[in-house]
């Protein structure tokens, strides 16, 4: 996998049923679609966009989380319910 970078992405659903996307890594990488599959695609493309100005731009290009340490993973994202307070309406 040397050939390869592997950025981990987040995609939620808004209230407009639009998918956003964003690329933690890499600072304002962020794309959006009318589907799920549609904003991977986006995001990729957003992705290597971003890499492609930090080419150029050093402060940029240093502001990206590069490393592939697989320490990190994520899991998952759980809706947890609690009894709702009093005081809130």
């Amino acid at each position: 996998m040397a050939n390869f970078l592997n950025f981990k992405t987040i995609i939620e659903q808004d209230e407009d049923g639009i998918f956003v996307a964003s690329c933690a890594a890499i600072p304002g990488c962020h794309s959006q679609g009318n589907t799920y599959e549609e904003a991977v695609m986006h995001i990729k493309e957003a992705i290597r966009l971003c890499l492609e100005v930090a080419k150029n731009d050093i402060q940029y290009k240093n502001s990206i989380d590069f490393r592939q340490e697989k320490t990190n993973r994520f899991i998952g994202i759980s809706d947890i319910i609690i009894p709702k307070p009093s005081f809130v309406v």
